[in-house]
């Protein structure tokens, strides 16, 4: 693939030959994410978030900070354009942020599910005790989201280092014993067609007696490898139609996030979980001024909504 032409993704409106950029209209806030933090105890080869153990470019979000979008959110409740039901919490390695358990207890007593991305591994398991009353008390409403990079073992630890599988098979294993609510995040950048690759998760599922339907692509979520140095399209307004795609099914449709950058005394909401670095995309510091449309001026727009099908929702 060729390096990107630095003339794309330039100009919000139009596109690098001319022709009006699509953008997405906010069609119901439906999920909303807080960026937990930029630390995490492993750096993977292709971080989609830059996370790593020395990252801290996004700072830990604190209870604080989600109590008061979580007020704002209710006294929106009347507002056609929010009706939050679902509030996720992504890094970095969520498990790591000294407030996230009281941040999911907030957000789960307030009447929201809550939806966790992690590796599974030493941060989760230093949670146990606290994971076990959440879900003692809310069941099914919490759910955590494994990352499994492949099926096989050394192509996982290929992209997320040696003597990373045993450590996230171990924590996978305690959240399946105890009966959490449990997705799978892959990704496609091995070169296999997807009904073979879900089928040897399927094989992979059965061995660890995790119930999931590996054919379910909203319980086995196959996401699409990106780098934004390398050159991808940009979207038009003609796009919609040529790709039979609704601009109501990308992520920033129904998605915002929580982002807090080092160095900075509030948090910024941006419309999605791929782009809490660029400052183009910020949309102030409180939902209601983070409901207009979001033009499509990204690379990650076009490999993994777009064109990927992806999304980070449940």
């Amino acid at each position: 693939m060729n390096i990107l032409n630095p003339e794309k993704f330039q100009h919000p409106k139009i596109t690098a030959k001319g022709e009006p950029r699509a953008n997405v209209a906010l069609s119901r806030l439906e999920t909303l994410w807080f960026n937990t933090g930029s630390l995490c105890n492993i750096e993977c080869k292709n971080c989609y978030m830059k996370s790593g153990p020395k990252k801290d470019d996004l700072s830990y979000i604190s209870l604080n900070h989600v109590k008061n979008f979580i007020d704002e959110i209710k006294l929106s409740e009347t507002t056609k354009k929010i009706n939050v039901h679902e509030i996720g919490f992504t890094g970095g390695e969520p498990f790591m942020n000294p407030d996230i358990i009281q941040m999911l207890e907030l957000v789960l007593r307030s009447g929201f599910s809550a939806l966790v991305l992690s590796n599974a591994m030493k941060p989760i398991w230093q949670k146990r005790k606290e994971l076990k009353i959440l879900k003692s008390e809310f069941a099914d409403k919490l759910k955590i989201r494994v990352s499994i990079d492949h099926y096989l073992p050394e192509r996982h630890e290929l992209e997320r280092g040696p003597k990373s599988w045993e450590p996230m098979i171990r924590g996978l294993g305690w959240l399946i014993e105890n009966g959490f609510n449990v997705d799978v995040a892959g990704r496609t950048m091995w070169d296999e067609n997807e009904p073979t690759t879900r089928a040897e998760y399927k094989k992979l599922f059965d061995r660890l007696g995790l119930e999931l339907d590996a054919f379910d692509s909203a319980r086995l979520i196959l996401f699409p490898e990106m780098d934004e140095t390398m050159d991808v399209p940009e979207i038009t307004t003609a796009c919609w139609g040529i790709l039979n795609v609704r601009p109501d099914a990308q992520m920033c449709a129904n998605s915002r996030m929580v982002v807090l950058r080092k160095g900075d005394s509030l948090p910024q909401v941006v419309p999605c979980t791929l782009l809490p670095y660029d400052p183009k995309f910020d949309m102030g510091a409180s939902l209601k001024g983070a409901l207009g449309p979001v033009a499509l001026n990204h690379p990650h727009c076009a490999k993994f909504c777009v064109l990927g099908g992806a999304s980070c929702s449940s």
